[in-house]
């Protein structure tokens, strides 16, 4: 596109089930440490999944003063949480920047059900005049993004996208757009989620979404001809976005620049992806025809990758249709077989994980990878790839009603 702002990353912060850093998380990545266990917050034995991801030894304290943490439900701590991070690293002085020019694009998918099952209970067993005055501003989604601005001033465009699954990825892509068309200088964008509760794991079972193994190992394993649905998981990835003048002018220093964002809808079903991969298919190729990329010059798929049935089959289908013959040679692997399925926070931390491959020309494998599936018959890596150098690379997310997401990034040149 002529005449649209070029825009970089300067900035990263990430709250997940294997660490509680960029740094943490990304060491966890290529130890390929898996981040399964039995489920921690609530009584699961009677429930047909076991497993999740949950982050661990998280203290909101160690981010925010205790009375804002209290007003804060978990998915907006750890959204705040992963903002300061990925804000001190991007090293702006927000004592002398105009806040009016930085926003925020940080979306959940469910904001707080645990709110909504706490209050519940409360109206059941006490009665309504018992509910607490703040529950609904602690538990509605866009309060992740309200949280942010609040905590560190910005005055700026704030927005919480909500696409299901695509959350992540999409509210990162609207904010490059904002960028791109001068509605803000910087942007700190991405997706959190703190969704383990009864409801959703009683809901996703149900639909027969969740693995049913109580084997780590064998439990989130996309691709796998044995993969039986996805585990959930949690967190949050937050980066900071800005225009490429903004960032050069204050001497930052760029991660990487992201060249294209590819946004549709199936217009299928509910829950499954279009059968043959063409929503996928579009959103990827929009992001390389923005790019002014071919297939060709793609070096890695961070997938979406979920590790059911019809997910891992049809995005399949989708790199196909986008890629042509050039697919089968694509490197592609699912950051969540060793985070799980984060939900609105997945795009937002794998988008993290594309940078840092991009930073380090690493190519994590999909862990777990045992038994190859003839239909998942693409490059799907078991080990790490370090030899080749990564320029460009896609990452997709595809969220329950249709919502197709992708992000397309590549290494910085000035």
């Amino acid at each position: 596109m002529k005449n649209m702002k070029r825009v970089v990353v300067t900035g990263m912060g990430a709250i997940t089930p294997i660490g509680n850093s960029v740094e943490d998380f990304w060491n966890s990545v290529k130890a390929q440490k898996i981040g399964f266990a039995p489920i921690s917050y609530f009584d699961a034995s009677e429930y047909k999944a076991h497993l999740a991801a949950e982050v661990k030894d998280f203290n909101p304290k160690d981010f925010m003063d205790a009375k804002s943490a209290r007003r804060m439900e978990k998915f907006s701590q750890y959204a705040v949480a992963a903002a300061k991070e990925a804000i001190e690293e991007s090293g702006l002085d927000l004592e002398k920047e105009d806040t009016t020019r930085i926003g925020v694009s940080i979306g959940s998918g469910t904001g707080s059900l645990q709110m909504i099952e706490k209050t519940t209970e409360v109206i059941r067993t006490k009665g309504p005049k018992r509910v607490k005055p703040l529950a609904v501003p602690m538990l509605i989604s866009n309060m992740a993004a309200g949280n942010v601005s609040i905590m560190f001033g910005l005055r700026g465009k704030s927005i919480n996208v909500v696409t299901a699954c695509a959350t992540g990825t999409q509210s990162i892509g609207e904010a490059y757009r904002s960028i791109q068309v001068g509605e803000a200088d910087v942007m700190v964008a991405g997706g959190t989620e703190a969704a383990i509760t009864p409801v959703t794991v009683g809901g996703f079972a149900a639909l027969t979404a969740l693995s049913s193994s109580d084997d780590p190992k064998r439990a989130s394993i996309p691709f796998d001809k044995e993969r039986d649905g996805f585990v959930i998981g949690e967190g949050a990835g937050v980066v900071v976005l800005e225009s490429l003048e903004h960032a050069q002018a204050r001497g930052a220093k760029i991660l990487a620049e992201i060249v294209g964002y590819g946004a549709t809808s199936d217009a299928f079903h509910i829950t499954s992806p279009a059968e043959d991969g063409e929503g996928a298919a579009r959103a990827m190729e929009f992001a390389m025809k923005e790019a002014e990329v071919e297939p060709e010059q793609i070096d890695y798929i961070n997938a979406h990758g979920t590790s059911t049935h019809a997910n891992d089959l049809f995005e399949t289908m989708a790199v196909k249709k986008a890629l042509g013959d050039y697919a089968k040679d694509v490197v592609i692997s699912s950051t969540k077989s060793m985070i799980g399925h984060g939900l609105g926070a997945a795009g937002a931390i794998e988008f993290i994980t594309v940078v840092k491959s991009i930073e380090e020309n690493y190519m994590h494998p999909n862990v777990g990878l045992k038994v190859h599936d003839e239909e998942c018959d693409l490059n799907y890596i078991t080990e790490p790839v370090t030899d080749k150098e990564v320029n460009y690379v896609l990452s997709n997310s595809l969220g329950f009603g249709g919502h197709n997401a992708t992000l397309l990034a590549k290494k910085f040149e000035g």
